[in-house]
């Protein structure tokens, strides 16, 4: 339905489009995938990267969760970041603590939105990690959470999914 005030015609309801449409608007991407890629370098950073999972879970939205280090398997952290848009993944988020590299990999090889969340390990509590995420070089833009701030990762997320039309609940 639309309707038309001043002059300017506005949609009041949308339509989700069907897999068919999906596939012919994006050829190869699958729609029924997960639309947040969560990963982490290792299995130690999945007690703060859980909290984006449950904000996920709050808000109703589907995602996959993996452990690859950046620095032990940078081979299968690029395979996995070419392949998350053509699996219907729009966003990424990526925890790791010290030299947090794997946020800044990822963002090498995709060009959908990455999230740091730095990750309090070693001795420096977070800040190292913090300052190489945020750190990022030209062309390769990471979006950088507070340390342990995966939470706000989710959040995040949600909000850049909702500017595509991506039904959320509201959090808490």
């Amino acid at each position: 339905m639309s309707e038309v005030e001043n002059g300017i015609e506005t949609q009041t309801e949308t339509a989700t489009p069907t897999a068919a449409e999906m596939e012919r608007l994006v050829p190869g991407m699958e729609s029924t995938g997960p639309l947040v890629g969560i990963l982490m370098g290792s299995e130690s950073d999945r007690p703060v990267m859980e909290k984006a999972c449950k904000e996920l879970d709050e808000r109703a939205l589907s995602y996959e969760i993996s452990v690859i280090s950046a620095h032990r398997n940078p081979k299968e952290v690029a395979a996995y970041a070419e392949s998350a848009a053509p699996r219907g993944i729009r966003v990424l988020i990526c925890g790791a603590g010290m030299a947090a590299a794997l946020p800044g990999v990822v963002a090498a090889y995709t060009e959908l939105p990455v999230i740091g969340v730095p990750i309090a390990s070693g001795g420096l509590g977070g800040m190292d990690a913090l300052l190489a995420i945020a750190q990022m070089p030209p062309g390769v833009p990471v979006g950088c959470m507070a340390v342990g701030g995966a939470r706000n990762a989710a959040i995040f997320a949600s909000r850049i999914l909702a500017q595509g039309g991506t039904p959320i609940a509201d959090g808490e």
